[in-house]
């Protein structure tokens, strides 16, 4: 088999976050050829491209800008070479579970889940900063040369997390806040499936910008609505202000098509409908419009003569006196009449017997059209509460949102089982916390992601003196007890019960600098550097770093077992098999290449000798041909 053998090098796994910059570059380049040349983009000849007339410097138009915005652009776009490594003992049902807790910066665990999750999340909800002028925003300073920063981002982080205090007295108060804020939305809208809506939660103080940031990003005519919603908890005021009682929730479409779910009938929606027949309940609005734009003129096809059941002709005449316009065209009332949808009703009036014609509405199947007032939902003491209960009445976290917010969002987002939802603000995990109580309602069961970064708590907090030291730690905690809370009541029957996490931290890259840099390393090097693989990193965290170069979902079921004397991990079957151990002999390949699996990776310095290096191509071309194999 040697005289046959591909001599040719196992292809290596890139093992950093996508370049989104030249991603970006190659699209244009697709699109428009003749506007790329050596890499770069001749934005003069890109603009006349997108123009009908000649374009001669800069434009005005309208558009919201700041210092450091194209910063934040660099540095949404650029790659990190860092990992997620998986930590059992902080997760729940880790072998099982299809949830994620990523314990990190939200914009690098962003980066990294960009291959994996890319337009297949159907909704994301944040919490961010209100930049209030008492939060901190991330301080976000690795915006540089993809060359520099694959280089720098391997060393640990001296500063550790990058959160900065943003007062009042900055001088980019706004713009600070802004640049953190663009990042990730502009991130955060790849991550969307075409159906897929976006929901974030704001207050007064930023909410003008971050919808102006939101159109820029989604397009003005992907706003679907600003929610209002009183607090319960009132702040501000003194000094003849007003007092705020208020929060929104800015809602946003990938496209102006997607729609928006129903809520389902509450008891006191239900008591409208008072009449019944053979189908049911219903309820009658007359046919005649009322209200605005219920003239003759602004629908001229809607006005016409309907025949009465005694005969005589009615015609949509207002009581004021003018004429008015029916609800629907002569074709659609046609096929109302025919299908049972239509009543006539007999009334007196001036002693004059008058007919009138109702449309019927039917209770069954009907859901209620959300509002963007929510001023049915607890406020935020009821959040404190949930909270508080389930830490023996310990307020262990400042400011949280009520789960009821989390569940209506959920109910009016069109969320079917399989779909996956996001929060990369977890905060207190609160989304995670709505999200378990409405899949044990609905039956409906999601797959969710939760991202929070390990912020410190205070130490004059009651967090602290029970034993939290960061939010992250707070918010694992809170999802345990509340899912274990939830299984104790009554579940819907098609809930899977999932209520686990596996927990996946953020770290720098599990290969050594050599990895990125093979040009630069001296023969010297060679004689120390027997491997590429830091120190004290587990075959898992290879695994874990392995599923996000390859774009692999990092919910799937993994097993380990032991094949030929080496550890084996398999990923949903034969979706992955990875070998890291040393010494894998061509035995080991050919057992692996007989199950066909869709992709294989091995360590570059594992194989036994150089024969079987050489070899292994040509054993999966053989006994597994369409199998994608790799090497880290």
């Amino acid at each position: 088999m040697t005289d046959t053998a591909d001599s040719t090098p196992i292809e290596k796994l890139k093992m950093h976050s996508p370049d989104l910059t030249q991603r970006n570059i190659a699209w244009i380049a697709e699109k428009f050829p003749g506007c790329v040349t050596e890499g770069k983009v001749d934005f003069d000849l890109l603009r006349q491209e997108l123009s009908d007339s000649i374009v001669e410097g800069p434009q005005e138009r309208y558009h919201l800008d700041w210092p450091g915005k194209r910063q934040a652009l660099i540095t949404a776009n650029a790659p990190i070479a860092k990992t997620l490594r998986p930590v059992r003992a902080e997760s729940v049902d880790f072998d099982t579970t299809r949830n994620l807790f990523i314990e990190g910066d939200n914009l690098e665990a962003l980066k990294l889940l960009q291959e994996t999750y890319l337009g297949k999340v159907k909704m994301i909800y944040i919490d961010p900063p209100y930049n209030t002028g008492n939060d901190f925003v991330y301080e976000d300073d690795f915006a540089e040369s993809t060359a520099e920063f694959l280089e720098k981002s391997n060393q640990v982080d001296e500063a550790g997390n990058r959160l900065v205090a943003n007062t009042q007295s900055n001088g980019r108060f706004h713009s600070d806040w802004l640049s953190m804020m663009y990042s990730r939305v502009r991130l955060a809208k790849s991550f969307l499936s075409d159906d897929g809506l976006f929901f974030v939660s704001i207050d007064q103080n930023e909410v003008h910008n971050l919808r102006k940031l939101c159109d820029e990003i989604f397009g003005e005519p992907n706003f679907a609505t600003c929610v209002s919603r009183p607090t319960g908890t009132p702040t501000g005021g003194g000094n003849n202000k007003f007092v705020n009682e208020l929060d929104y929730i800015l809602v946003y479409s990938v496209n102006s098509s997607v729609k928006i779910s129903g809520l389902e009938m509450l008891e006191n929606d239900e008591k409208i409908y008072n009449q019944q027949d053979e189908r049911g309940r219903y309820l009658t609005r007359p046919l005649r419009r009322t209200g605005g734009e219920d003239r003759r003129e602004d629908r001229p096809s809607m006005y016409y003569p309907l025949t009465a059941p005694d005969g005589s002709i009615i015609f949509p005449i207002a009581p004021a006196g003018y004429e008015s316009r029916w609800r629907c065209g002569y074709d659609k009332y046609i096929e109302l009449a025919r299908t049972g949808f239509i009543e006539w009703k007999q009334s007196t009036r001036d002693g004059k017997d008058l007919w009138q014609v109702f449309q019927k509405f039917y209770l069954e199947g009907r859901s209620k059209q959300p509002s963007n007032l929510w001023a049915n939902l607890e406020g935020n003491k009821k959040a404190t509460r949930e909270i508080s209960d389930l830490f023996e009445g310990k307020k262990v976290f400042d400011h949280p949102k009520p789960t009821d917010v989390i569940k209506r969002i959920l109910s009016i987002s069109g969320l079917e089982t399989g779909d996956v939802v996001m929060d990369f603000f977890a905060g207190s995990g609160t989304t995670m916390h709505g999200s378990f109580r409405w899949e044990a309602e609905t039956g409906v069961c999601l797959k969710k992601i939760t991202i929070q970064i390990p912020e410190a708590v205070a130490r004059d907090h009651v967090g602290y003196s029970e034993g939290y030291f960061s939010i992250a730690e707070i918010s694992k905690e809170r999802i345990r007890r509340a899912g274990r809370k939830i299984l104790e009541g009554e579940c819907h029957p098609d809930w899977n019960r999932d209520v686990g996490f596996r927990v996946l931290k953020i770290d720098s890259s599990n290969m050594a600098d050599v990895y990125y840099t093979p040009d630069a390393t001296t023969q010297a090097d060679l004689l120390t550097r027997v491997d590429n693989i830091k120190e004290g990193r587990s075959a898992e965290d290879l695994l874990f770093q392995v599923l996000l170069d390859w774009g692999v979902d990092l919910t799937l079921p993994i097993t380990r077992e032991t094949v030929q004397g080496k550890t084996v991990f398999s990923v949903a079957g034969t979706a992955l098999i990875a070998c890291f151990d040393t010494g894998v002999d061509a035995a080991l390949v050919k057992e692996l290449a007989a199950r066909h699996p869709l992709r294989v990776v091995f360590r570059d310095t594992g194989f036994a000798d150089d024969a079987t290096k050489i070899n292994v191509k040509q054993i999966f071309r053989s006994l597994s041909p369409d199998t994608e194999m790799k090497a880290i």
